[in-house]
Order: C-alpha cells, then sequence, then structure tokens
C-alpha cells in the first residue's frame, strides 16, 4: 500500500487533492459535496474490504483586498503634485525644448541636404555640388557621407540644437500665452485668433533665435566653415553684428503664415485623432503653403554683403527657373518637417495634459487637507465643551 500527496488545481473551485494509491485502478465516488469539505469514497475491483474515504476541505475565497488608505493615495499622488508647484510656463518650456532638441537631432541629414537643394549646392564644389544643383535627392545624400563621411550628416546640428531648444519652447510656450490673452471670458477663440496667435508665436521664436539659425546655415552650405567661433568670425567680417539678421525680414514673414497655419491647424483637427497624426496633417498644409517663402529666404542668406533683398531675390528665382525653383529641396523638407512637426507637437499635447492631472492631483490633495483640518478643529471643540461641561 502506497501513500501520496499532491496538490492540483480544480476547474471550479480551489481546493487541496490528496491522492492515496491502494490498488490499481482506483475509482473515485463522490458521497457528499454540501459544506466546506467535500467526501470521496475510494474503491478499486482488485482489493476487497470497505472503501476508504478521503476529505477534502475547500479553501475559502480570499477575502476582496481593502482599498488604499489616504496615506498610499497620497504617497502615490506626490509625482503629480510636486509637478504641479512648478510654474506651468516652466513646465511647457522644458516640454517644448526637449521635444524640438529630438526631433531636430533625428532628421539632421535630410535637413542638412534640404539647405543644400535649395540654394543648389551653395559654396559646395565637386560631386556634391553637381547632385545638389541636379536637383537630385538621393544623389545628394550619397554624394554627401562620400564627401563628409557620416559626421557630415550632421554638420551644423549642434548650432541647430543651440537654436530649436530656445525657439521650440518660446513657440510654443508663447503660443499658449497668446491663446489664453486672446480667449474670451469662457476661453473660447475663433480661428482667426488662433491665427493670430501662431503668427506672434512663430515671430517671438525667431526675434530671439535668428542669429543661430544664421551660424546653423552657414555651417551647412560652407565647406570652409569648421566651428561655430570660426563662422562667427566670418559673420562678423563681412557685416558687423547685422550679418547675424541677414534675411529677417524675409523670415519673420514666412514663419508668421507658416506658424499660424501649423498651430491653428493643430488645434482645428479632430481631437480624435492621435496627437502625432495631427501635427503630421498641421505640417503638411503649413510646409505646402509657406515653402517658397523659406526658399526666398535661405537665398537672402547667401549673398555675401547682405545687400539682396527678398522682393529682389523672388523675382530673380522666378524669373530663373519658375515656380519649380520655390520648391527646390520640398521633397527633403516634407519628409524632415512632418515627423519632426508631429513628435514636438504630441510631446508638448502630452505635457498639457500631465499638467492638467498634475492639477487635479493638487486640488483633491487641498480638499483632503481642509477636510482633515475642519476634523481636527471639530475634535478640539468637542473636547473644550466636554472640559466645560466637567
Amino acid at each position: 500500500m502506497s501513500f501520496s500527496l499532491i496538490t492540483l488545481p480544480a476547474p471550479h473551485a480551489d481546493m487541496a487533492f490528496a491522492s492515496i494509491s491502494l490498488c490499481e485502478p482506483v475509482l473515485c465516488h463522490e458521497r457528499r459535496a454540501a459544506g466546506p469539505v467535500l467526501e470521496l469514497a475510494l474503491s478499486s475491483p482488485g482489493c476487497s474490504g470497505p472503501a476508504p474515504v478521503l476529505r477534502l476541505a475547500r479553501s475559502q475565497p480570499l477575502p476582496p483586498s481593502p482599498p488604499p488608505s489616504r496615506a498610499t493615495r497620497r504617497l502615490l499622488r506626490r509625482p503629480l503634485v510636486l509637478l504641479a508647484s512648478v510654474p506651468r510656463p516652466l513646465v511647457l518650456f522644458f516640454a517644448g525644448a526637449a521635444s524640438g532638441a529630438i526631433a531636430k537631432t533625428l532628421t539632421a541629414p535630410l535637413d542638412r541636404v534640404k539647405i543644400l537643394l535649395q540654394v543648389k549646392g551653395g559654396l559646395q564644389t565637386g560631386s556634391l555640388g553637381a547632385a545638389a544643383r541636379a536637383g537630385s535627392l538621393l544623389r545628394s545624400l550619397v554624394e554627401l557621407g562620400r564627401a563628409e563621411g557620416v559626421a557630415g550628416y550632421w554638420k551644423g546640428n549642434l548650432p541647430q540644437v543651440l537654436r530649436v531648444v530656445p525657439h521650440s519652447a518660446a513657440q510654443l510656450l508663447s503660443y499658449d500665452v497668446y491663446k489664453r490673452a486672446l480667449a474670451d471670458e469662457e476661453g473660447r477663440l475663433s480661428v482667426w485668433k488662433r491665427l493670430a496667435a501662431g503668427a506672434a508665436a512663430g515671430m517671438t521664436a525667431t526675434l530671439l533665435t535668428y542669429p543661430l539659425d544664421t551660424l546653423r546655415f552657414r555651417i551647412a552650405v560652407d565647406p570652409s566653415a569648421t566651428g561655430l567661433v570660426s563662422t562667427c568670425r566670418a559673420l562678423l567680417r563681412e557685416g558687423s553684428g547685422g550679418a547675424f539678421y541677414r534675411g529677417l525680414g524675409a523670415s519673420l514673414l514666412g514663419i508668421a503664415p507658416y506658424m499660424a497655419l501649423e498651430l491653428a491647424t493643430y488645434d482645428l483637427l479632430p481631437q480624435q485623432l492621435p496627437s502625432f497624426a495631427r501635427g503630421l496633417g498641421a505640417a503638411l498644409v503649413a510646409t505646402v503653403s509657406c515653402y517658397p517663402l523659406d526658399t526666398v529666404r535661405r537665398h537672402v542668406q547667401m549673398s555675401a554683403a547682405g545687400h539682396v533683398a527678398w522682393g529682389a531675390a523672388a523675382a530673380e528665382l522666378w524669373g530663373t527657373e519658375g515656380l519649380l525653383g520655390f520648391y527646390r529641396g520640398f521633397v527633403p523638407s516634407a519628409l524632415k518637417n512632418l515627423p519632426n512637426k508631429g513628435i514636438k507637437l504630441s510631446v508638448f499635447d502630452k505635457a498639457k495634459r500631465l499638467m492638467a492631472l498634475a492639477q487635479e492631483a493638487r486640488l483633491e490633495e487641498e480638499q483632503e487637507r481642509a477636510l482633515d483640518e475642519a476634523g481636527v478643529e471639530k475634535r478640539a471643540g468637542i473636547l473644550g465643551f466636554c472640559k466645560k461641561i466637567e
């Protein structure tokens, strides 16, 4: 006779099973299943004698877990409450800065090629300059790698990141500020007010960061530019401090409608769409509409002494290349801008939602604290009344 104890899962109840092996085969007959104990009679055709009875105790269901205590809830809310204590403009500033820097770094190779195509190679010579003048995107990408190596794809990215961090932060933060200033008492904004807020935000960010954009552009198109310091010195020799603001007028004329369309379109697209998809759609509308102004701005920046006005540059471009000349480099620009803007606007939107959750958590904690203080005062009042009675 052998005995063995095993534990098996039950199909309909949580219970422990004990198995006793007397003879083979063993037949199991249920005798009583009412209550917490299940009795099973074990018998074997090859054995004589009374059938042993196996009693199995049903395990009781686990009690439901108690709700988290107030202290636990406060601990879980603590990160959001701490975030709510940070000024809203500061949170939005860092959210815009981080999203802009990541997006620009990931799309830097396409940005470099886009600039070369816009200015037909700029000061580049050899096969790279020929590919850019021919307007070939793939060939320009290949020749850029051959001429300058992998690092050439990110040439000029440092001033670009230095520019885009304050530019993206100032742009998105100022857009939020302008919208709040233009909204009515109920917080509503018309389409025209959204467009005005976007245009003002774009011009504000451009005025603050334009010298860095000029540096980034010169490093990207000038093969003799080796770094920030040497490029700064070259620009100062060309036209003193004014060289850093060459083409500013064309930039403001280009950025105002671009940002107005991009930011307003992002707000007006259906909220049910993912924020990344809304960012892509908004960037597409703005890029198609405003790309010619950006091309004119690049041609003004290319002039050595800065004497070419944006109107004259546009007329020359129209006379030599027609409408297609204004859209040189559009494909790499679109490939760069669409995911760039999608990432930036999506991250910024999520930061604003996180701020809203943080404000709710802080309000909930303040309400609980007020109730606790009211309870303390009530208990103190009762104790004082009892002492008076005594």
